[in-house]
């Protein structure tokens, strides 16, 4: 059996790929006992024909045999009972109930059908992954474990997981987020339109709910009271309660009478949601306006007088918080390293055209239209307005050091070498345009697990499968 610290690599690699597939195709398989969505992002799909070879404790001499036929490849037998080992051990490592084998068989059946077929349409449209790129993200795997790729590999094999099986895995998963990539993600809008109907149902759903901001006098009574103590109590609460009627200050009332620790604040509480206060609490404040004063109302601790401040709708309370984002008007000058012209030269050139322009007899525009090599040199190098994130860190460092109206010296960043501008700088709150983002994002991420779960089903019905039951 595989430990717990393969499955940790094998889920980091599905992570990455950010699969959901099994997940959704568990639940379009409607059976009494699905695959949980971890359960499935934990599975990569196997290499088509090559067949999964258990640890060889469990299966070493079971003969393999057909077990399903995909359009034209075969999912095998050894390979069921390897992936159904796979779940079991995850299952009884996290102590959680085993579905009965026969479900879990078909279940685990039933998702390696759809990995396939999605795997075969994939080569179908042309996808591909190149050795460099598989290389890469295995590389980002070791990383996310704090391993070596060559760690890695010999804590797989010491747990009976060939390398070159696990590659083969991570490149099907890999194939089938880019398929899906371009057959479903792509095809996701969302309008305008309906990103304001949706703030505007959020907005409607807060303001049906409200927080109060209340204040309060409590009058306590002693664990194991005698009833002469509670009545005793229970007249000091009413002679507070008659107090406030008549007008005096419930601050300064709190303050002289109340046993709560708030006392010295003028017993304010704060903003409270009153679904979240004790009933007898929570009834009391709902027939209040702003302003008055509640009866007195015992609890197990004591008597209790509330005073409404005031009451707003959530709607209120959760208004965005301003986005001040600084942006900056820059254009640049930028230059590339070429057999033709190698860097030292680059760098020469850039600081005899920032010669030219710091003694006026040259303007930048000029320079950048001649010299510049990328889309902004026909605009004089403009790149309008910037952010921080619109841009790599070595030139947001060179741009932020700026004053507007400066020249900066000679700037490497991964695109080439730069001289860089600043023309103006202003900062804006962006919140209403991150409130519409974040919508944006909930409304697409809606869509997509629709539009999947569809996509998903037709592959799997376009795809032939025969079932082979034991000779």
């Amino acid at each position: 059996m595989r430990t717990t610290r393969l499955h940790h690599l094998k889920l980091a690699a599905a992570l990455l790929c950010a699969l959901t597939a099994n997940a959704a195709l568990a639940q379009a398989a409607k059976s009494p006992a699905p695959a949980t969505p971890a359960a499935a992002a934990a599975q990569p799909a196997a290499a088509p024909g090559s067949g999964f070879l258990p640890p060889a404790s469990s299966s070493a001499n079971v003969i393999d045999s057909i077990r399903v036929v995909v359009n034209d490849e075969v999912i095998t037998r050894n390979e069921v009972r390897g992936r159904v080992a796979q779940i079991v051990q995850r299952l009884r490592a996290q102590n959680a109930q085993l579905p009965a084998q026969a479900d879990l068989e078909r279940q685990v059946i039933e998702s390696m059908i759809v990995e396939r077929a999605q795997l075969q349409l994939a080569k179908e449209m042309g996808v591909r992954v190149a050795d460099r790129e598989l290389d890469a993200a295995i590389g980002r795997i070791a990383e996310g474990q704090k391993m070596s790729v060559q760690d890695m590999r010999n804590q797989m094999e010491k747990e009976g997981l060939t390398f070159a099986q696990f590659r083969e895995e991570i490149r099907n998963e890999i194939m089938m987020q880019r398929l899906r990539e371009h057959e479903v993600d792509s095809k996701i809008q969302v309008s305008d339109a309906e990103i304001d109907t949706y703030l505007a149902a959020e907005k409607a759903a807060a303001a049906e709910k409200v927080e109060m901001d209340i204040a309060q006098i409590l009058v306590g009574i002693p664990a194991n009271a005698t009833p002469e103590q509670i009545a005793a109590r229970r007249a000091r609460a009413d002679e507070v309660a008659r107090q406030l009627r008549t007008g005096a200050d419930f601050a300064k009332i709190a303050a002289t009478y109340s046993d709560a620790p708030d006392a010295l604040k003028g017993g304010a509480i704060g903003w409270r949601d009153p679904d979240r206060l004790p009933p007898l609490i929570s009834d009391q404040l709902r027939k209040l306006s702003p302003g008055q004063v509640s009866p007195v109302i015992k609890s197990n601790t004591g008597f209790h007088i509330i005073k409404l401040i005031d009451k707003r709708s959530l709607a209120q309370s959760q208004t965005p918080a301003q986005a001040l984002v600084q942006q900056t008007r820059v254009r640049h000058i930028l230059m590339k390293a070429s057999p033709a012209m190698p860097v030292a030269q680059v760098k020469a050139k850039l600081a005899e055209i920032k010669a030219k322009i710091d003694s006026k007899s040259a303007s930048f525009e000029d320079m950048a239209r001649q010299n510049g090599q990328d889309g902004s040199s026909a605009r004089g190098g403009e790149l309008g307005w910037i952010t921080p994130e619109d841009v790599v860190p070595e030139f947001t460092a060179a741009m932020d050091a700026l004053k507007p109206g400066q020249l900066s010296d000679v700037v490497e960043t991964p695109f080439g070498f730069h001289l860089i501008e600043v023309l103006e700088r202003k900062t804006e709150d962006q919140s209403k345009e991150k409130e519409r983002l974040n919508a944006r994002q909930v409304i697409r991420e809606r869509k997509l697990g629709e539009a999947f779960e569809d996509w998903a089903r037709e592959v799997r019905d376009r795809a032939y499968v025969e079932y082979r039951e034991e000779a």
